[in-house]
């Protein structure tokens, strides 16, 4: 019931007007990343971002999967906090908002490209969401583009990595210390 009462507020309240993110990272990483926001591509996704954003939902976010030569992924609203989470869990939440359909889109994944994660269900992406380090071709039309990063992409670098193939971050990871929408 809650998740359909925040799905009917969301869309009495229209969509959010966003052209894009600045996200101020803290960590290893240290700066601000700006992001470009496709609502041509994808606009539900991009709208979902938004609305999170601006609801402080991203803040205190970390990044808990990171991929030398891939990318870093962050968004878990739900289990993804630096203070108060559960980094055993941090990865497998989302929002209490309803998951999206997919939006593909002809948009490549190359460097610098932001695109939704989501599980097996092409339908699944919810909150979080990946920064590309690397181009991987191997994504396109499998995965939602949503923005592409216009500065800071040597914060994105700086991002602590992870170990193992999951890349999973052990010890204290990269945090989005705030996410703010911008015009």
């Amino acid at each position: 019931m809650r998740k359909l009462l925040l799905a009917a507020a969301c869309l009495a309240a229209g969509p959010a007007a966003a052209t894009g993110l600045a996200i101020e990272i803290a960590g290893e990483a240290e700066g601000t990343v700006r992001i470009d926001l496709l609502e041509e591509v994808a606009p539900n996704h991009v709208e979902r971002i938004a609305t999170l954003a601006e609801e402080g939902a991203y803040d205190g976010v970390v990044f808990h999967r990171v991929i030398d030569g891939f990318m870093a992924q962050t968004g878990d609203v739900a289990f993804g906090r630096l203070e108060g989470g559960d980094m055993r869990r941090a990865g497998t939440g989302g929002s209490d908002l309803p998951d999206l359909a997919a939006e593909f889109s002809d948009v490549s994944f190359e460097r610098g490209v932001v695109g939704m994660a989501r599980s097996a269900d092409p339908d699944s992406a919810n909150s979080q969401f990946f920064i590309m380090f690397a181009p991987a071709p191997h994504l396109d039309g499998q995965y939602t583009v949503v923005g592409r990063v216009t500065e800071g992409m040597e914060v994105v670098d700086a991002i602590k990595r992870g170990e193992g193939r999951n890349g999973a971050v052990v010890g204290r990871p990269d945090v989005m210390q705030t996410v703010t929408v911008t015009d």
